[in-house]
């Protein structure tokens, strides 16, 4: 192999993650100010703080949908035209957002974004994917998620200056600057990849799991909440389970289903999906949850409140330059395995702040956390596809992109029925430092379930994706 051919590579390892995740920065960016904005928009739009888990789940609701379709479409349409797309679509949602006047304004116009965002993470994913040699996987995916954690690092307290001394619409309408740039970089720098094999929409297994997703994951989030009677509840969520199980057996009779279950096969791939699932619904909620608890358990500002939680993004962003040789030292089953254990630990850990924990002490807690975290998400998000061939990398995005937001939603929907039932445990009208505790222990204890499934992992994934081991 030539030198410049070595350099070529080299570059492209890094360039496209690094052009792909401008659009992950800018979604984890908004994800970010926005959760740290919550109480502070409860307040404008005068509504219960609970009730904005709305504005989470929606947009998770909206990803949950159209992610199934976001690999046919790449595959039928081109990733490169696909992905600027849904930059355009996200932007345009974010502007929507930023002119709302009410909760249900709120909510649709996150859905908008959802839309956008349920084509960029995963189809951005895919350019990377099919850029990159499996050997030189988890480097390309720790400079792709490099750029796209400064989002996490910058919008606590971007989002916490923003809302405590400007106005919180001003932290959607910045995400319309870096969506043209990402629009910019992509049209110029990202190649015309060769496009993925030509497949039949599978319409009737979107009918079946978009609308089956939708409802399920609206009843789960309706629940305990004043906006609906448990019946429509009920309907909601069994009928969609109902959906969804119908798709399960659609998806077995068709050769080219739109989610592939058969990617359950594969043992890497099978772990990584049970057991990432199972982390991030304890994950998941943490960027819900801490907000609240600062601002209305322990009377922080917004501003305050974001420059404690950035933190955890810190701490996440460091880990991804020293994920390849932790994975390269000891292998991903003994990593993820005890990982899991130490991170649920750090998630559990919030229960024993106080208005009185010196703020330096809870900053470190929640680096370290983040740090463990990310590590964690590295390793999972890799070892899905050790096992995966080219052909069918498309729908294993898009299958492990929907485990993801279903994991994050189930996630914010328990944190909320934990400060439900703390509510009612403890009293009181409003929320206060007291319902926290609980809640916190539970996320902990759920994440740190993971261990037992990445115990069960086999020497697949070190095998590919750890290949240039000595």
């Amino acid at each position: 192999m030539s030198a410049f051919t070595i350099a070529r590579s080299a570059v492209r390892l890094r360039t496209v993650p690094l052009i792909v995740a401008t659009a992950l920065f800018m979604e984890n960016l908004d994800a970010s100010v926005l959760s740290t904005s919550l109480p502070v928009i409860a307040g404008d739009l005068h509504t219960d703080p609970i009730l904005l888990k709305l504005a989470l789940t929606s947009y998770l609701l909206a990803l949950a949908i159209f992610i199934p379709a976001s690999g046919w479409a790449a595959d039928r349409f081109g990733a490169r035209r696909v992905f600027r797309m849904a930059i355009s679509v996200f932007a345009l949602g974010s502007i929507a957002c930023g002119l709302s006047d009410t909760l249900t304004q709120l909510v649709l116009a996150r859905v908008m974004q959802g839309i956008g965002g349920s084509m960029m993470v995963p189809v951005g994913r895919l350019i990377v994917l099919r850029a990159t040699e499996k050997s030189g996987l988890v480097a390309a995916l720790a400079w792709l998620t490099v750029p796209a954690l400064m989002g996490p690092v910058m919008g606590p307290p971007l989002g916490g200056f923003i809302t405590t001394y400007f106005h919180w619409r001003w932290i959607f309408w910045i995400n319309i600057p870096i969506a043209v740039l990402g629009i910019v970089l992509v049209s110029v720098f990202i190649p015309r990849l060769p496009p993925g094999p030509r497949v039949t929409f599978d319409a009737v297994g979107f009918l079946m799991i978009g609308p089956g997703l939708a409802a399920f994951l609206t009843g789960l989030t309706m629940a305990g909440l004043s906006i609906a009677t448990p019946a429509m509840v009920a309907a909601l969520t069994l009928g969609g389970l109902a959906l969804i199980v119908a798709y399960v057996r659609h998806s077995f009779r068709v050769a080219v289903p739109l989610v592939d279950l058969r990617l359950l096969a594969l043992p890497s791939f099978r772990i990584a999906a049970a057991g990432g699932a199972m982390f991030r619904s304890g994950g998941g909620a943490m960027p819900f949850l801490l907000p609240l608890m600062f601002q209305l358990g322990f009377g922080l500002s917004a501003f305050q409140s974001g420059m404690m939680t950035f933190a955890t993004g810190a701490g996440a962003m460091l880990m991804k330059f020293t994920a390849q040789p932790i994975l390269q030292r000891w292998g991903f089953r003994r990593v993820l395995t005890v990982n899991a254990l130490i991170a649920g630990l750090f998630l559990l850990s919030p229960a024993f702040f106080t208005a009185q924990t010196p703020y330096a002490l809870m900053v470190v807690v929640l680096f370290v956390g983040g740090v463990s975290r990310s590590l964690q998400f590295t390793a999972s998000n890799a070892m899905a596809y050790a096992e995966v061939d080219a052909a069918r990398l498309s729908s294993a995005t898009s299958f492990n992109a929907v485990l993801q937001q279903l994991s994050s939603t189930v996630g914010i929907t328990l944190a909320a029925f934990g400060l439900e039932t703390a509510q009612r445990i403890f009293g009181g009208a409003s929320l206060s430092a007291v319902h926290f505790p609980l809640v916190f222990a539970m996320v902990g204890l759920v994440a740190s379930g993971s261990a037992l499934w990445f115990a069960r992992l086999g020497p697949e994934a070190d095998g590919a994706l750890l290949a240039q081991r000595g």
